[in-house]
């Protein structure tokens, strides 16, 4: 979703509030996860002082593999998110969204924003015990003595 933030840039106290969905087609090229709801974008942008904010939320669920018993589950997430938008910036800054041509492109920024949240390790219980090296067991469900002999 394109956002056009000339006025608000140019008028202290305005605002523009955000709601949209981001939908499954639009991220079947991220490689790596499958989003089984649309990623639903909350938020607003405001100029506060001259200084334009971006807060915004997103929620999503995902159809995860648990990393350590191969258990397949629906996991949602939500996180919150806010940025400092600048209609230009000289030099090099990753702490400041820039506005090209006064517009941003939530989509990119959502998506960036909610890749660089996921954890790096996907269990189905903080104390997920595995499978069993020797014989495959599921040592959530079941005991084997495999290990034992």
């Amino acid at each position: 979703m394109k956002i056009n933030l000339k006025q608000i840039f140019n008028i202290v106290g305005e605002s523009k509030d955000v709601e949209y969905d981001i939908t499954a087609e639009e991220l079947s090229d991220i490689r790596g996860y499958e989003f089984c709801s649309p990623v639903k974008v909350n938020g607003r942008v405001y100029n506060r002082a001259g200084i334009v904010n971006l807060e915004y939320s997103v929620d999503f669920s995902l159809t995860i593999t648990c990393d350590r018993c191969l258990k397949e589950l629906i996991r949602g997430y939500h996180f919150d998110f806010d940025h400092v938008v600048v209609p230009s910036l000289s030099g090099e800054n990753d702490d400041y969204i820039v506005a090209e041509s006064e517009s941003i492109e939530l989509n990119e920024i959502a998506v960036t924003d909610l890749l660089l949240q996921l954890p790096t390790k996907n269990l189905c219980m903080d104390d997920c015990k595995g499978l069993c090296m020797v014989c495959g067991c599921d040592l959530n469900e079941s005991e084997c003595n495999c290990l034992k002999n």
